[in-house]
């Protein structure tokens, strides 16, 4: 059966080593954050034990030791204790099995630093902004760097000259560093644009002009601390692979029968578009956690924030719930991107039947 669909091999194997890979990232992401000094029960008694007296304090520990799942239980639903009387600790891989069928039920617990908020109420309002950053600067970027790239190729000249250099150099700078010296001059500098957030403080989200507005103004500088770069990159890719394309026979020869040279130039552009549309297909599917630095830089309101937040308060549970929404975004992008070029490379194919001569 698999032998008569190379296309299916390659699908299945890849998608095999990608299981692996996922449940080796969910063990690192449910060790890493507990492998610190901190107690995060500790954080939440010192915000609500002040008012409280001994007892009470007790009480209140341990309700959350049991919510948390970082005790023992006895059959009656009470802490199991020690002959010292202290609370049996539920041992790492306990803990561990617990998590997973909390997240395969969809919850990925309760926020330690924001208690008694759900991880995925967090996540859910950090994401939209995530993506409305996102989405638009991958598309356009896309679009106006491949156009770019093929335009150079095919012109040359001072255009190419000009624009070369320019995207080389865009395509090379981090986003974090471009992004800190936009806030730098355009912000602290010439205060053409604010320094942080996604729209002016004493306003409430809604659908209104007034916070349309805001939310634009504010949209300026994270949105080209993205575009310019990843348009860089596209229009360098673009620009190599059209000028191979421009060395082959098909180009030659309708030039030599005097094709139109917008002919030829959208022939060429589709023809140099398969490594554009994979590289597009994987930046839509990381987009989730593509823009994280920028958006601490920002003091965007995305998940880059959230997780920022979290890792300062050691918010174990945040931090987990983040990792593990980019690992999976990162898989499935890689994923898909490997089921695209399965289904259009023929040289996969070819290299599956050769496998198993």
């Amino acid at each position: 059966m698999l032998k008569a669909h190379p296309t299916a091999r390659y699908i299945l194997g890849r998608g095999g080593w990608y299981l692996v890979t996922f449940v080796v990232a969910v063990i690192i992401n449910f060790s890493l954050p507990r492998l610190g000094a901190s107690n995060p029960i500790d954080i939440i008694m010192g915000k609500v034990a002040g008012g409280l007296d001994t007892e009470a304090a007790q009480e209140k520990e341990e309700a959350y030791l049991k919510e948390f799942g970082l005790v023992e239980l006895r059959a009656d639903g009470s802490i199991a204790r020690d002959s010292a009387g202290a609370p049996v600790r539920t041992p790492a891989w306990k803990q561990f099995r617990d998590y997973v069928l909390m997240v395969l039920r969809g919850d990925l617990g309760t926020s330690i630093l924001n208690y008694p908020r759900k991880v995925m109420d967090i996540i859910r309002e950090a994401v939209p902004w995530t993506i409305a950053l996102q989405f638009p600067t991958i598309i356009f970027g896309w679009i106006v760097g491949n156009v770019l790239g093929a335009l150079a190729a095919y012109r040359r000249g001072v255009f190419d000259r000009v624009l070369f250099p320019i995207a080389l150099l865009l395509s090379a700078v981090p986003f974090f560093a471009f992004g800190m010296i936009l806030l730098y001059q355009f912000a602290i500098t010439w205060e053409w644009f604010p320094a942080i957030g996604a729209y002016a403080g004493d306003l409430v989200p809604g659908f209104n002009w007034t916070f349309i507005s805001s939310a634009a103004y504010h949209y300026v500088l994270p949105f080209f601390s993205i575009f310019l770069i990843l348009a860089g990159g596209q229009a360098i890719g673009m620009r190599s692979m059209c000028i191979y394309e421009l060395g082959t026979d098909y180009v030659k020869y309708a030039k030599w029968l005097g094709v139109r040279e917008n002919t030829i130039l959208f022939y060429m552009f589709r023809n140099a578009m398969l490594p554009q549309l994979t590289g597009l297909a994987l930046a839509l599917g990381m987009m989730v956690g593509g823009a994280l630095i920028t958006e601490m830089i920002f003091s965007y309101p995305g998940l880059g924030m959230a997780m920022l937040t979290a890792i300062q308060g050691n918010d174990y549970t945040v931090i987990q719930g983040c990792t593990l929404l980019v690992t999976m975004c990162v898989l499935v992008a890689n994923f898909s991107v490997d089921i695209l070029i399965g289904f259009l490379d023929p040289r996969v194919r070819a290299g599956q039947k050769g496998g198993e001569k």
